[in-house]
């Protein structure tokens, strides 16, 4: 079962904000990064799903580990139900995603939703 770890605020130097995720994936001995790639909804490449093809290769460039894009059109909309479902509306919803739990929960999404194709595939 995939939970969230945390989340990285960007810093506005792309550099500082990989080497930061190449001492979490160093700390928590991540063997794979999976980077959402937020296809459009028809299945296509937007610039979105474009900059984070190249934010990918850029990690990979850092990273001593495989890095892999996983669709994650759809994670945002199940994270929201996820917290509903537990409760979190209203006041308790905007402070959440001030806090980063919707991000957080979306990113276990998709993270989820990674391993669940990948156990289906062996």
């Amino acid at each position: 079962m995939a939970t969230p770890y945390s989340t990285i605020q960007r810093s506005g130097d792309m550099n500082a904000d990989r080497a930061r995720v190449a001492e979490i994936v160093a700390e928590v001995e991540a063997g794979l990064v999976v980077v959402g790639l937020p296809l459009s909804l028809d299945g296509s490449e937007g610039p979105a799903a474009r900059a984070a093809l190249d934010e990918a290769g850029a990690l990979r460039a850092v990273l001593d580990v495989p890095v892999e894009c996983h669709d994650e059109r759809l994670t945002s909309v199940a994270a929201n139900r996820s917290l509903t479902e537990a409760g979190v509306t209203g006041r308790r919803r905007q402070k959440a995603r001030r806090a980063g739990a919707v991000d957080q929960t979306a990113a276990a999404v998709l993270l989820q939703s990674w391993l669940n194709g990948h156990r289906n595939a062996r």
